[in-house]
C-alpha cells in the first residue's frame, strides 16, 4: 500500500541526477550556507575568524548576502534587529573562543527580546573536543557551556552529515514561540574538509505552533466578559506575534483600557481612546491596573520595568498569556495560559462576550491628565521638546533603535511609536551599545526606508567601529548621539544615592569630525535646530551622524502611593 507522504519523499529524476553528481570543490562550509539558503535565509551577519574560514569561503559560492561588522557583539545586535523587524531567522556566523564569547551580550539581549538569531560558531578540530586541553588556538574547555545559559537551544556537529539537520533543528527552535537565539557549533576540520555529500536543497524546519488550551481560554473569556473593571497590559509578545490587530479588536469589544510595556511599544495605538500609553513608571497607572478586577497580561512576564519596579500588587484576578513557560506566574499568581499571543487572542475573540463601558475612555483621559500634570510639574521642558523633535523628524514607518540612555528612558514612557514593531531598545537585557549596530541590521533588512539610532556619548563609544560598516554597505541609518560628557543616567543614579558621582565622566572625541573621517556626514545640532537637522539627515541616502550636546535629566518616577 502506497501512502501520499511516500510519494512526496520520492526524489524527481532531476533531483536524483543532481544528488549523484554534486559539484566539485565544496567543503563543510558549503553545507552550512546551502542549508541556510534552503531554509529561506537571504542575509547573514558575522565576522570571520581562523576556525570559521570554511564557512566564509563558502559564502562566495552562495547567493547569501553577507553583512560584516567590526565587533562580534555588534554583529549580534545587527542580527537581533534583523530578526525583530522581519520576524525571520537572522544567521550570525562567528569564530571560536574569543569571537564566539564576544557575542554573548548581544545574544542575551536577543533572548530577552525574543529575537530569532541563529548563531553558528566554529570549534577547534574534532580531536580537541571532549574536555581535554589540546593547546589549540581559541580553545575552551566547554564552549557550549558559555552559551547554554543564554540561548534557547544548543546544537553540536561532529560530522558533515549532521550539519543540515543541526541547522534545521536550530532554525525551528529559533522560530518556535517564544522566538529566541540559538547556538550551533561546528569543528574547524569538519568545515574545511572537502565533501562529496549532495547539495542541500529545500529544508523543512517549520516551527511548532504554540496553541492555547481551550479550557483555559474559555475561563479567561468568561472572566473578561463578566468583569466590571477589566484592563490589559500588552507586552513585547504581542509585537513578536504580530498580534496588535487582535489586541485592538479585543480591547474594543471589552472597552478595556490598554497599557503597553516598554518592550510592547506600538502594540496598541497611542492616541486610541482606550490607550493608557506606556507610563508604567507612574503610580497613577499602577493604581488603575491594581484596581482592575480582571487584568489581562499578554506577552509580558511583568518583570522589573513592567511592574513599576515590583511595586505593582494586583488586587483582582490576573490572566496571563505568555509563550515562555518560565515567565508564567513567575511574579504574580494568575490563570496562566502558555501560548503564542496571536493564537490566544484569536481564541479569546471567538469566545468573549461584548461588554460596554462608556466611562472607560473618561477614566483613561483622566489618568493621562494626571500623568501629564505630574511630569509638567518637574520643569523638564527641554527633555520633552527634544523627544518631540525626534518624533516630528522621524517618518511614521521608519524603525528606531535606542541605546540605554536618558532620552531612551524618556522614549519608553513618552514616545509614540505610531506603528507596531518600529521602536526597539535594549531594555530586555540592558547592555550598552545596542542602538547603532541594531539600526544597521534593520537597514540591511529594508533599504527602502531610513532608520534612526539614538545613543548617548558613552554608549556611542561601544559602536564607533561600525561607522565603517555603515559606510561600506551604504546603509540608511542616521545616528543621533546625545553628548552629555559621560554616562548620564549613572551620573544621576549615583548623585541621588551617594551625593556625588564616580567613574561617570568621560573624555570623548569630536563625534562630527570622527564620523567624517569614516566618510559619514556629520552635523552638530542644538535643541532648537534638532528637528530640521535630523529630518534632513534622515532624508539623505546613506549613513549620517547628528550630535546633540545637551544635558538631559530623567523624570522622577513614582513607585509608591
Amino acid at each position: 500500500m502506497t501512502h501520499d507522504h511516500d510519494l512526496e519523499l520520492r526524489p524527481t529524476a532531476a533531483q536524483t541526477e543532481a544528488a549523484l553528481n554534486p559539484p566539485a570543490g565544496r567543503n563543510g562550509g558549503d553545507l552550512v550556507v546551502e542549508t541556510l539558503s534552503g531554509l529561506g535565509a537571504s542575509t547573514v551577519f558575522g565576522l570571520p575568524g581562523q576556525h570559521a574560514l570554511g564557512m566564509f569561503d563558502a559564502l562566495r559560492r552562495s547567493r547569501l548576502r553577507y553583512v560584516g561588522l567590526r565587533v562580534e557583539n555588534n554583529a549580534g545586535f545587527a542580527a537581533d534587529a534583523y530578526g525583530r523587524v522581519t520576524g525571520e531567522v537572522a544567521p550570525l556566523l562567528l569564530s571560536t573562543g574569543p569571537g564566539a564569547l564576544m557575542s554573548l551580550a548581544a545574544l542575551q539581549e536577543a533572548a530577552a527580546a525574543s529575537a530569532p538569531v541563529l548563531a553558528i560558531g566554529s570549534q577547534v578540530p574534532v580531536a580537541g573536543l571532549g574536555g581535554g586541553r589540546h593547546g589549540y588556538l581559541h580553545e575552551l574547555r566547554d564552549q557550549q557551556a558559555s552559551f547554554r545559559d543564554v540561548v534557547k537551544s544548543v546544537h553540536t556537529v561532529r560530522t558533515q552529515s549532521q550539519i543540515p539537520s543541526a541547522i534545521a533543528a536550530a532554525w525551528e527552535s529559533a522560530l518556535t514561540a517564544p522566538h529566541g537565539p540559538v547556538w550551533v557549533e561546528i569543528p574547524q576540520d569538519v568545515l574545511l574538509a572537502e565533501t562529496s555529500l549532495p547539495q542541500v536543497t529545500a529544508v523543512d524546519a517549520t516551527p511548532r505552533e504554540l496553541v492555547p488550551r481551550p479550557e483555559l481560554t474559555a475561563v479567561a473569556a468568561d472572566l473578561l466578559t463578566r468583569a466590571e473593571r477589566p484592563a490589559i497590559i500588552a507586552g513585547g509578545g504581542v509585537v513578536r506575534a504580530d498580534a496588535s490587530g487582535k489586541l485592538r479588536a479585543l480591547a474594543e469589544r471589552l472597552d478595556a483600557p490598554v497599557v503597553t510595556t516598554f518592550g510592547g511599544k506600538g502594540a496598541f495605538p497611542w492616541e486610541h481612546p482606550l490607550s493608557l500609553q506606556s507610563w508604567l513608571e507612574d503610580r497613577h497607572t499602577t493604581d488603575l491596573l491594581e484596581d482592575a478586577d480582571v487584568l489581562l497580561v499578554v506577552g509580558s512576564g511583568l518583570g522589573e520595568l513592567s511592574s513599576n519596579y515590583h511595586t505593582f500588587k494586583p488586587r483582582g484576578r490576573v490572566v496571563q498569556i505568555e509563550a515562555d513557560p518560565g515567565k508564567l506566574e513567575s511574579n504574580h499568581p494568575a490563570l496562566g495560559i502558555h501560548a503564542d499571543a496571536r493564537l490566544a487572542l484569536t481564541a479569546l475573540l471567538e469566545t468573549v462576550g461584548e461588554r460596554r463601558d462608556p466611562a472607560a475612555p473618561e477614566r483613561v483621559a483622566a489618568l493621562l491628565a494626571k500623568v501629564r500634570a505630574r511630569i509638567e510639574g518637574q520643569g523638564l521642558t527641554l527633555e520633552q521638546e527634544v523627544l518631540a523633535s525626534v518624533r516630528a523628524a522621524l517618518p511614521d514607518g521608519s524603525p528606531s533603535f535606542w541605546d540605554m540612555t536618558i532620552l531612551a528612558y524618556w522614549a519608553w514612557s513618552a514616545f509614540d511609536a505610531r506603528r507596531p514593531n518600529t521602536m526597539h531598545s535594549a531594555q530586555g537585557a540592558g547592555g550598552l551599545g545596542y542602538g547603532f549596530p541594531a539600526a544597521l541590521g534593520a537597514a540591511a533588512a529594508d533599504p527602502t526606508r531610513p532608520v534612526l539610532a539614538v545613543s548617548g556619548d558613552g554608549g556611542a563609544m561601544y559602536s564607533i567601529a561600525e561607522l565603517a560598516t555603515a559606510r561600506q554597505y551604504g546603509l540608511n541609518v542616521t545616528w543621533l548621539i546625545v553628548d552629555d560628557g559621560g554616562y548620564g543616567i549613572l551620573r544621576e543614579y549615583m548623585a541621588d544615592a551617594f551625593g556625588e558621582a564616580t567613574a561617570t565622566e568621560l573624555t570623548r572625541p569630536d563625534f562630527v569630525a570622527l564620523a567624517e573621517s569614516f566618510g559619514v556626514p556629520g552635523v552638530r545640532t542644538s535643541p532648537e535646530t534638532l528637528r530640521d537637522d535630523l529630518a534632513k539627515a534622515l532624508a539623505e541616502p546613506g549613513p549620517s551622524v547628528v550630535v546633540l550636546p545637551a544635558l538631559l535629566r530623567m523624570f522622577a518616577p513614582t513607585h509608591l502611593g
